[in-house]
């Protein structure tokens, strides 16, 4: 089978962290770094849940699951958190402020300062809202969803506008600054490019199946679709040919839930259903063929969970993954050792995010429809904690490349 990441004898915290679940590492308290107006971890603020409902966390109730804390990491919580489960999560590549899409048709802006977290604006959309990012010096956000609009917002002004249309919901969208416009992908099988001037693509490239996940650092641009396709654009040379650089399928057996291009722009991450990443460098040569691997994660003795969001340290060149199973764990591809697993929120994570700076990441804890309709419940929690990274938890362990263990 595939190589699987060896784990490394320390964490930081005196013990291995071999597998997520029922383990307890020393978590990180943020209590100094978000001031004293935050509600105590764990403790309901008044007027309300820390997550809306009755309680801390609703709970009981006839009928009712048992509500638990998501916190189990000793993470700061976030205000005002949306009504329903949150499907996308993005920081300002200018400012410690964070966007959060979500099925309650909200877009969502906090900042995050040293003293709390304070929610900044929110806008709709007529559907639930499936992406969100910002522009490179974080004025202007956009958004995607399932009302197939591409929308805009300028957070100096609050002036909003409908930049784009899809003939089907929307599930990625991006700036590319360089180009100086908007590239959206859809479940219509299309790529397309605005320039926010008019209403009209300047440019739309038809897809083998429906977007379910991309990722773009230009020049790179790769999406993920349906039945397990994967497409590689050069941004640069797009206008001279629209024809994908590389084409092809994962090297996952199950379907796509993300991709995250590497932040040196030389490979992606995919993740899947499975419980299983991949690492893929695009060009195969003889110095990197051999650097492409899968790995398993997201996985207890019984249940295989999907892996919900992949993100890269903006500067260590490590990683994020984030699980149905209620875990993200940080990992070291170079290497191929998971560096740190957390405790399980109990729930889904649907995203998770670094910051610019790479030292604070937010996740999303919220009902990731795994289960059907059927499985969701108005009570189940759904809200957005920032953890506060500390350099060890996501520093490549120097040294262990020629002595790691395949399994």
């Amino acid at each position: 089978d595939h190589p699987t990441p060896s784990c490394p004898p320390q964490l930081g915290s005196g013990e291995c962290v071999r597998e997520p679940r029922g383990r307890h590492s020393q978590g990180t308290a943020c209590h100094e770094m978000f001031g004293q107006t935050q509600p105590a971890f764990g403790a309901a603020p008044a007027g309300g849940g820390l997550f809306g409902g009755g309680g801390a966390f609703g709970g009981g109730g006839i009928g009712q699951p048992q509500i638990k804390d998501p916190n189990t990491n000793q993470d700061a919580p976030v205000p005002e958190s949306p009504s329903d489960g949150i499907s996308c999560l993005r920081w300002s590549p200018a400012s410690n402020i964070f966007a959060c899409g979500s099925w309650d048709k909200s877009v969502r802006i906090w900042e995050v300062t040293a003293q709390n977290i304070a929610p900044r604006m929110a806008y709709n959309h007529d559907a639930p809202v499936l992406c969100c990012g910002f522009s490179r010096d974080g004025q202007r956000i956009v958004s995607g969803g399932c009302d197939n609009k591409v929308k805009m917002k300028v957070l100096a002004t609050q002036q909003e506008q409908q930049i784009g249309q899809h003939d089907a919901p929307v599930k990625e969208v991006f700036f590319i600054d360089d180009m100086n416009m908007v590239v959206s992908g859809s479940w219509d099988k299309t790529l397309r490019f605005w320039n926010m001037q008019q209403p009209n693509p300047v440019a739309t490239l038809q897809l083998p199946e429906r977007v379910y996940s991309m990722d773009v650092k230009y020049p790179l641009l790769v999406v993920g679709c349906a039945e397990r396709h994967v497409l590689v654009y050069n941004l640069q040379t797009l206008q001279q040919n629209p024809a994908p650089y590389k084409q092809g399928q994962t090297a996952l057996k199950m379907q796509t839930r993300t991709i995250s291009c590497f932040p040196d722009k030389t490979g992606y991450a995919v993740g899947s259903i499975e419980g299983r990443c991949s690492i893929q460098y695009i060009e195969e040569s003889a110095a990197t063929g051999g650097k492409n691997f899968c790995f398993k994660c997201h996985r207890s003795n019984t249940e295989i969970f999907a892996v919900n969001d992949i993100d890269f340290h903006p500067t260590m060149g490590t990683f994020s993954t984030a699980g149905g199973d209620g875990t993200f764990v940080f990992w070291d591809k170079e290497n191929r050792q998971r560096l740190k697993a957390f405790n399980s929120c109990h729930y889904p994570i649907t995203a998770g995010k670094f910051n610019a700076p790479g030292d604070l990441f937010a996740y999303a804890v919220s009902y990731d429809w795994s289960k059907g309709h059927e499985h969701n419940h108005p009570s189940l929690p759904k809200g957005v904690m920032v953890h506060k990274v500390q350099q060890a938890e996501v520093q490549p362990k120097q040294g262990n490349a020629s002595t790691r263990t395949r399994r």
